[in-house]
């Protein structure tokens, strides 16, 4: 089952949100490990190992949790710097914010997102997206 595991990284500056997320992993028996960055800078970092005090995500079987409303670095703009990587462009994202604008959807979408979910507003909701989202990326076939 090891060989199953997806390196979710969560790129998220609202702790209250983050919280939400492990507090969904642990009830739905989520075992995948969980990294965390506040903004899309600290991301990079920790997908490219820039960072030798801080763990970087394993470079197989990544997917990015991505909130789009951050400071110093945003999720759009963080999801152009990552198209644009050779190595790491492959890596699957699913936005996850608060926001319903269409022109973010739009952007995110161009920007090759696998879905854009809004964040549930109480914690039960956000579980269920959760679970749902771990069922979905245990079927996906990841890149090695």
């Amino acid at each position: 089952m090891e060989d199953r595991l997806i390196n979710v990284l969560l790129v998220e500056d609202d702790e209250v949100d983050v919280m939400n997320v492990k507090r969904a992993f642990k009830r739905n028996n989520i075992t995948n490990p969980l990294y965390t960055a506040a903004n899309g800078l600290e991301a990079l970092a920790l997908l490219r190992g820039e960072n030798p005090a801080v763990p970087a995500v394993p470079p197989t079987r990544r997917l990015i949790l991505l909130d789009l409303n951050m400071p110093k670095m945003g999720g759009l703009e963080f999801l152009q710097e990552l198209r644009s990587d050779p190595v790491l462009r492959n890596i699957p994202v699913v936005v996850l914010t608060t926001s319903n604008e269409d022109r973010d959807r739009i952007e995110a979408y161009n920007l090759n997102v696998a879905g854009y979910i809004l964040k549930p507003v109480t914690f039960i909701n956000f579980a269920e997206v959760m679970a749902t989202l771990n069922k979905y990326w245990a079927l996906c076939e990841l890149p090695c």
